[in-house]
């Protein structure tokens, strides 16, 4: 029974739905796309009284007796509206363009957003952003940002990690719409999982996070905004095509029933069916994919309640390894399906103190079955995550925000190795309450201070403290400083069974710990005026000290892996700087450059040794060029990303069969697009100058040996792609 249970339609709603109060009225500035603009002006008509859209479109004014509200950004037609209720939230669109007999105005909207009013140092990305390369799904959408890298885990089975501040995936928290996704079992492939049609935006946050949100985020926090019902479009598609063979259709449409209740649904194929082998090793340069992805989603909107229910169905088949006309292929098995469902429920209580209630609920059914060539690894997993929150403004300087959390983890797990079949079956429980406080000193100052407390029925009672501060000195400095605890259970072969994809035996300790750091960080973010237009600059720093780890150690013995608990030290230290400037109309770059010092104690016969984690660049660059022209006819997309080089695992000794080190290289990418009224088309390249890591694989002529490994992966293992798509879309008015 309980395992239907977490089959049916369950989730969470964001209790940042905004509320309303008589005497202010609220509202959000949108463009005909239906994308927010920022810092539109709105103020009462005939008055200089007004305020600006913040990084949603979002904005509050104080009711007046003036009636007509007045909006107007550059580049596009001002609106006026009669406000004959405060307590209506008020959607307002603008036009694009301004037409003046025949000259036309216009202004190209920013991909990648850093919001300004925030106390939390996040990114959004959004749709616009993420067209600008092939973005096939989440994985390929942070080509173009210099925060997140994305590479492949080993050359087999097309896994994908996140990097964060030199940080595996493990350590980003992973959400959808706000609630945690991608966990466990789902979170080697979880970025497969999302198509990139599907998304309307994406914020990227780093350091810790909000204690609403949990106690896991110890790197930082991704969340996947998916299109919504009352802003989609009637009707939009996707299609792609590339010379290796993938093919994928994406469709999503927007039913309004009536003003109050809206639906969508949300329909993803995609086939990789050709074989490749560029580097005549005998192994696929890609696996073999084909995922079936639908999502139906519903909102019920009132005067003072909000909800949400979705329910989305995922079914993949993937294979990798050796070409099928080999006899007796080494090869990867994958079946994987998966089953989400949630619901988000937010009452407004007392609209003049700004209080209001919400219940949000999610939950999940994930099954992989898998066979690494002759070693079978099959892994179930339930999650339910469960919300209450409350929260009020008492005055525009004070808020306070609080809540209960439940998050329930069961897992069956079993891997057969050396002849012996392994069980990991475990269930974990964590309930939790926490409590929040804000201070606003006018937006010059502001305080974020939060608390939580949580029992976890494998690793008994935790508290996570976090802090954040943001302070601006002047309009062109704003200073963000965090400090904060987090934690996170490991799921040794969940998150890792990648490396089963080689000879290396699976060698996990007992008794492992639940992983604990602190997180702390500092932001400068500079807007400089500058020949007319705005210089954007970032500098960061931030530093995670683990006082408990799970240490995957690849160094002490070349043919195997190894999982304990840390005896010494673990740390990240990572340095950034970013810089963005629009140098003309139409014309955007980028440059950004990052430096990574991640080191952890190791454990040997000898002793400990502090080593560099191994397959991390000591650097990245990035460059990345955008050029729109007048009317949005064209637009054209270059990226460049220098990666530098960095430690592998340690060789065996007597027989080294890869080196110690890895090189630097560099990847580009482009992309042309084509726009016409209701469609576009665009034709791209990843990957361009063809650069590839020379043998990936060690040993790939005897893949059944004890030297084969197919984890050593620091470079692109697949070489130029050339692909053309398509976008179609029907604006909803």
């Amino acid at each position: 029974m309980l395992k239907q249970l977490y089959l049916f339609v369950i989730g969470y709603l964001l209790c940042a739905s905004p509320a309303l109060a008589d005497g202010i009225v609220k509202g959000y500035v949108l463009d005909e796309a239906e994308q927010p603009v920022i810092g539109a002006n709105v103020y009462w008509e005939g008055t200089q009284k007004g305020t600006a859209s913040d990084i949603n479109g979002y904005f509050e004014i104080e009711q007046k007796e003036n009636t007509r509200l007045t909006v107007s950004y550059i580049g596009y037609e001002s609106s006026v509206t009669e406000v004959t209720d405060a307590n209506a939230p008020l959607r307002i669109v603008l036009k694009g363009e301004i037409e003046l007999e025949e000259v036309v105005i216009s202004e190209r909207r920013l991909g990648t957003i850093a919001s300004r009013t925030s106390v939390l140092q996040t990114q959004k990305i959004t749709y616009d952003e993420i067209c600008r390369a092939a973005c096939c799904n989440l994985a390929e959408s942070f080509e173009t940002n210099p925060s997140v890298d994305v590479s492949y885990a080993d050359a087999a089975t097309g896994a994908r990690q996140i990097k964060l501040l030199g940080l595996s995936g493990t350590y980003v928290q992973m959400l959808t719409e706000n609630y945690p996704n991608f966990r466990g079992a789902a979170s080697l492939y979880g970025l497969d999982y999302v198509p990139g049609a599907w998304m309307e935006s994406i914020q990227v946050s780093k350091g810790t996070s909000s204690v609403k949100n949990g106690y896991e985020a110890l790197a930082g926090q991704i969340n996947v905004e998916f299109k919504k019902p009352p802003t989609a479009d009637i009707f939009s598609a996707n299609a792609f095509l590339s010379d290796a063979g993938r093919y994928e259709g994406n469709a999503d449409a927007s039913w309004h029933i009536n003003d109050k209740v809206s639906t969508g649904l949300l329909v993803h194929y995609s086939n990789d069916s050709e074989q490749h082998d560029g580097n005549g090793d005998g192994f696929l340069d890609m696996p073999l994919k084909e995922q079936v992805n639908l999502m139906n989603r519903w909102y019920h909107i009132t005067n003072k309640y909000v909800a949400q229910y979705g329910a989305r169905y995922l079914h993949e088949n993937r294979t990798g390894g050796q070409l099928t006309k080999l006899p007796d292929p080494y090869q990867i098995k994958f079946r994987t399906n998966r089953v989400e469902g949630y619901t988000k429920h937010a009452y407004i209580i007392d609209p003049d103190q700004v209080e209001s209630a919400a219940l949000i609920l999610s939950g999940s059914y994930h099954e992989q079955q898998s066979m690494y060539d002759r070693t079978p690894y099959n892994v179930y997993q339930n999650h339910v995550y469960a919300s209450l929150l409350y929260e009020k403004e008492f005055t525009p300087m004070h808020s306070l925000s609080t809540g209960l959390s439940l998050n329930y983890d069961g897992f069956n797990e079993n891997l057969v190795q050396s002849a012996q079949r392994q069980l990991y079956d475990r269930t974990e429980v964590v309930p939790g309450a926490y409590v929040q406080y804000t201070l606003n000193l006018n937006d010059k100052l502001i305080l974020l201070t939060g608390i939580r407390a949580d029992y976890s029925s494998l690793y008994d009672f935790f508290v996570t403290p976090r802090v954040h501060l943001k302070y601006n000195p002047t309009e062109w400095l704003h200073v963000r400083a965090s400090a904060g605890k987090g934690f996170r259970t490991p799921n040794v072969l969940a998150e890792n069974n990648y490396l089963l994809s080689s000879s290396r035996k699976m060698e996990i300790a007992d008794n492992l710990d639940q992983e604990e750091a602190w997180n702390t960080g500092v932001n400068l973010s500079f807007y400089i005026p500058l020949f007319g237009k705005e210089l954007t600059l970032n500098g960061e720093w931030y530093y995670t000290n683990f006082l408990k780890q799970v240490v995957v150690d690849m160094d002490s013995d070349p043919h195997a892996v190894r999982f304990y608990n840390l005896a010494g030290k673990s740390y990240s230290n990572s340095y950034q700087m970013e810089a963005t400037y629009p140098f003309f109309r139409g014309f955007t770059l980028t440059a950004a450059y990052r430096y990574t010092d991640a080191q952890t104690d190791y454990m040997s016969a000898k002793g400990i040794t502090r080593l560099k984690k191994p397959l991390v660049s000591d650097y990245k660059g990035l460059l990345t060029a955008s050029y729109q022209t007048p009317l949005k006819k064209w637009q054209f997309d270059l990226t460049g990303q220098f990666n530098g080089g960095g430690r592998m695992p340690r060789p065996d000794q007597a027989n080294p069969l890869w080196d110690n080190t890895f090189e630097s290289h560099q990847v580009w990418n482009a992309q042309v697009t084509k726009y016409f009224r209701k469609w576009s088309v665009y034709v791209g390249a990843e990957n361009m100058f063809n650069y590839t890591q020379p043998n990936p694989i060690v040993d790939a002529a005897n893949p059944r040996d004890g030297n084969f490994d197919g984890t050593m992966v620091w470079g692109p293992v697949h070489g130029r792609k050339i692909y053309i798509g398509m976008r179609f879309n029907i604006q909803r008015l």
